[in-house]
């Protein structure tokens, strides 16, 4: 099932891409180019994502994989992580212009970035922020396929944890071509289909939630699926 919905992805995607060209062409390296409000918003996101690493461990080393890079903002951020070291980033995009863009701003040799609708290489972490979000004229039941189907493959290229948001279904403020989502809806299928050991955040002041999800125990017994506590 997954293999035949990311076979069909390049031309559901294919619009996604051009739609994404011209919002960089037009706002340039700035969250606005991806489709974010602002720089404090953009900021916050990142900082509940980085909620995945290791928060017993004053010093980190690891490894990144970055689907749908956009500019790079989340390398930028990581890298100047108080204890964060990144030995190796993978940035992947859809969009040519995001990844010329990447290249051209980013010159750390270890950072490598790709045209891909998926990742190839493995990381310890791997993060998917705001990636979902535009879906345009695709119907949503076959967005959400297209979206397990990703973060399933994902998975596979994934070490350690894997960090994503999407939009909140709950958001008072719905814009067209945009994709909301069921927050507890993929708490469980991270849980049930990644049989990862999950955490639903959602009480930050963004209309959106965030999901953390850790590869299971060396004993192989998970932990349930569960919200932050707020």
């Amino acid at each position: 099932m997954t293999s035949d919905v990311l076979k069909r992805a390049p031309q559901i995607l294919a619009p996604i891409a051009v739609a994404y060209g011209q919002r960089l062409k037009e706002f340039g390296a700035k969250p606005k180019g991806v489709l974010w409000k602002n720089r404090e918003g953009q900021l916050l996101r990142f900082e509940v994502l980085a909620g995945i690493l290791d928060p017993g461990l004053r010093r980190q080393v690891f490894s990144v994989n970055d689907l749908g890079c956009g500019y790079a903002a989340l390398f930028e951020f990581l890298h100047a992580l108080p204890g964060a070291e990144v030995s190796r980033y993978h940035g992947y995009d859809i969009s040519e212009h995001m990844v010329r863009l990447g290249r051209a701003r980013i010159a750390n040799p270890r950072a490598a970035f790709t045209q891909s609708l998926i990742a190839t290489e493995k990381a310890d972490y791997s993060f998917v922020s705001g990636t979902y979000n535009l879906h345009l004229d695709v119907k949503a039941g076959e967005w959400t396929e297209y979206v397990k189907a990703s973060l399933a493959q994902l998975w596979t290229k994934t070490a350690k944890g894997m960090a994503f948001n999407m939009l909140s279904v709950d958001s008072a403020n719905r814009l067209d071509g945009l994709y909301y989502a069921d927050g507890e809806e993929f708490l469980n299928f991270s849980a049930r289909a990644l049989t990862a050991d999950v955490t639903l955040i959602d009480d930050y002041p963004l209309d959106e939630w965030t999901i953390l999800a850790r590869r299971q125990a060396v004993d192989g017994s998970p932990e349930p699926a569960s919200r932050a506590a707020k």
